[in-house]
């Protein structure tokens, strides 16, 4: 592929995950709750993948057993999940105006027996790596050949499991495991740092036995390098991705109170005028 070529997909998942964060802003204002935050923080990195990256996807069949698998560990930011499935043909845009009714196939979290294109339900902080291990070491004892991506926060890494998940898959090998943190250090309550530190994560990563990777999470080039060069490592790899929580809203940006609040009327004009922009 040339140069020119490069730049120009690089141009339109650019473009694409503005579409997304709109997507995100609209269906979290439609419901009137839901977690606007840490879902735009997310957006390079999950357009990366679904529209680059990932495998052997097919949204006409979305069990295809080769294909990679993406675990969304935060749960809670499944908006933006829920965006890029749409987007790449699971299901019509008319589910997104639906996001938490009754009945909807749009749950707060994602369900993998209503929303097609999910693997794996979540929403419990800290399970997502210890699934993804299991799904890694599955498909290499079927000889299946696919690759499993985890995206974490980096709040969650307060969580005692997810290292015990590391540990385990450094010890088993599991070449394909990827995980992505979103390092946008802000959760509920405020940021990750006062909260309770999680740094130094390349150092804790790497006494775990992982190959580590850093790069802008908000930046589309930087991530998709940084993810190519996490295929053609043997894993477990982890990607720490700096990004910005909120990022694209100016009023949402590193606001810990965005973490889980929907914009009002004129709030939500004024975000999806900027993400326009």
């Amino acid at each position: 592929m040339s140069a020119s070529e490069r730049e120009r997909d690089i141009a339109a998942l650019e473009q694409m995950a503005q579409r997304l964060r709109r997507d995100v802003v609209g269906m979290i204002a439609a419901a009137g709750s839901g977690h606007p935050g840490g879902s735009l923080s997310a957006a390079e990195i999950v357009t990366a993948l679904y529209f680059d990256i990932l495998e052997n996807l097919d949204p006409n069949d979305p069990q295809k057993p080769e294909r990679d698998r993406f675990v969304l560990s935060k749960g809670h930011c499944c908006p933006i999940l829920y965006a890029a499935l749409c987007r790449r043909g699971y299901f019509g845009e008319e589910h997104l105006s639906k996001l938490r009714q009754y009945g909807s196939i749009l749950q707060g979290h994602p369900d993998m027996n209503k929303t097609p294109g999910v693997d794996i339900s979540s929403g419990s902080l800290g399970n997502g790596l210890s699934v993804g291990l299991g799904m890694a070491l599955s498909g290499r004892y079927r000889r299946l050949g696919y690759r499993v991506y985890v995206l974490l926060g980096d709040g969650e890494l307060q969580e005692g499991m997810v290292w015990e998940a590391a540990m385990c898959a450094a010890h088993h090998r599991a070449r394909n495991l990827i995980a992505i943190v979103d390092c946008n250090n802000l959760q509920i309550n405020g940021t990750v740092d006062e909260i309770m530190r999680v740094e130094p994560l390349p150092d804790k990563f790497r006494a775990f036995g992982w190959k580590v990777l850093e790069a802008p999470g908000n930046e589309m080039e930087a991530v998709l390098a940084a993810l190519d060069e996490a295929k053609a490592l043997e894993g477990p790899v982890v990607l720490l991705a700096k990004t910005t929580k909120g990022k694209g809203v100016s009023f949402m940006e590193n606001i810990a109170a965005w973490h889980g609040l929907a914009p009002d009327k004129a709030q939500t004009a004024q975000a999806l005028a900027e993400l326009r922009g």
